[in-house]
């Protein structure tokens, strides 16, 4: 997760995408799960009542999301990516050699969801690495699974 007042590049589209999503969870979302669990309640005991439990769960999950949301956009730099010049940013696409496999993607928010490239977390262990770096730089990355992976940036280029 990014850290707090830490700009996130979304594109114009997903920027408006989660603002929907936002709106939706707000006025529907939240109406209907309250009335899920006030349904739920009026059946009995709620400690045998799989219905209510459930209700509840997604309520957590709904203001979960909603709240990411709310970080996401009050964070957000829209509109065009940064222009390449040799360095990693948010809202480039990025090609690297990993293990000895070229591999390209787009680092910025998976909220972007861009199905003509991959893109990967500038929180991930990858993009936090290589964030800021610059072209033919190389670097191990280890993993949350204690591996490490090389990796070599060979370019940066815009979206």
């Amino acid at each position: 997760m990014s850290e707090p007042n830490e700009a996130t590049w979304l594109t114009q589209e997903a920027y408006d995408r989660l603002a929907d999503e936002l709106e939706y969870l707000v006025t529907v979302a939240r109406g209907d799960i309250a009335k899920r669990i006030q349904e739920a309640r009026e059946e009995g005991d709620l400690k045998e009542n799989g219905g209510y439990h459930a209700a509840k769960e997604e309520q957590g999950k709904i203001e979960a999301r909603l709240n990411r949301i709310e970080e996401i956009l009050s964070t957000a730099q829209v509109g065009q990516a940064p222009k390449a010049h040799g360095v990693v940013e948010q809202g480039l696409v990025i090609t690297v050699n990993l293990n000895g496999t070229e591999k390209k993607f787009l680092l910025g928010s998976a909220e972007i969801n861009d199905d003509s490239v991959e893109v990967y977390s500038p929180d991930s262990p990858i993009g936090s690495a290589i964030l800021g770096r610059k072209v033919g730089e190389e670097l191990d990355v280890f993993l949350p699974n204690g591996k490490s992976i090389s990796v070599k940036i060979l370019g940066v280029a815009n979206a």
